[in-house]
């Protein structure tokens, strides 16, 4: 097991209060676009949280009133149009390996979002577990703007789960941009929030969500996850494994010697 609560942060800002960390994208001047580097340093972060103890839930945000504008047009878009095909396939493995490490850490992921949130940044949104937004925000997964299909970083298995298939069709087709109080009606968004406490619900979901059972939830999201592509019956069969593995751990007990003492359980996360 590793500790992450020290992490140094090169290319976006980490902070650490308790079980929470956050991630902040930090390029106000440019609405916080990624970079070559910031997707690597992100996706090998994401890929220790794994292993990290002291870590609990994650909250992704953005600087300046936006969470993101994709990859930068000139540090990522430009280069990309002289790479060879080698080139090309080891960066959009990497983009999709930031996803998959996003997927595969148990620690739940709750973005922040206001402002620009389009392109690669609609994708890191769509990655997280829960998804706070504000009304004037817009999403948008421009990748046909570009010359570009919409499948990019796992856009065409994870957004239609998310909002259905016809309205994920219709904006990876179109690229248009979505507005906050349309993603909260289509389910992308949980909430909206006034854009002066999206860092502050963002936070107080989190820091609610590290006080419970977090062994548990690391298991919820796996779950989640795997059971995508599961017949009912194996999903059913594979949770009896889960939830046994669960009712092994001292939180089960703690919650149950809580209600017997008509108390409050204080769950350790083992």
């Amino acid at each position: 097991m590793t500790k992450l609560a020290d992490y140094k942060a090169t290319h976006f800002r980490w902070e650490s209060r308790g079980k929470v960390a956050t991630i902040t994208l930090d390029r106000p001047d440019r609405k916080n676009p990624l970079t070559f580097e910031s997707y690597a340093e992100l996706r090998d972060l994401f890929r220790s949280l794994k292993t990290a103890e002291d870590i609990k839930v994650v909250v992704l945000t953005g600087s300046g009133g936006n969470f993101c504008s994709g990859g930068d047009v000139h540090e990522i878009i430009g280069p990309l149009t002289r790479m060879d095909m080698p080139g090309l396939l080891a960066f959009t493995t990497m983009t999709g390996d930031l996803v998959k490490a996003m997927r595969a850490c148990p620690q739940p992921i709750v973005a922040g979002i206001d402002g620009i949130c389009v392109g690669a940044g609609a994708i890191l949104a769509m990655a997280s577990d829960i998804r706070i937004g504000t009304a004037r925000s817009k999403v948008g997964f421009l990748f046909v703007r570009v010359g570009l299909a919409g499948c990019d970083m796992g856009a065409c298995a994870i957004l239609p789960r998310i909002i259905g298939q016809g309205r994920a069709s219709e904006l990876l087709y179109t690229g248009r941009l979505m507005e906050g109080p349309e993603a909260e009606r289509w389910g992308f968004y949980n909430r909206l929030v006034e854009p002066d406490a999206v860092l502050v619900e963002a936070t107080s979901f989190a820091e609610s969500l590290a006080a419970g059972p977090t062994f548990a939830h690391g298991i919820t999201k796996r779950q989640m996850h795997m059971e995508w592509d599961m017949p009912v019956d194996m999903a059913i069969d594979v949770e009896a494994e889960a939830q046994a593995l669960c009712m092994a751990t001292g939180d089960f007990k703690r919650a149950y010697d809580a209600f017997v003492a008509k108390a409050k359980p204080v769950f350790e996360g083992s």
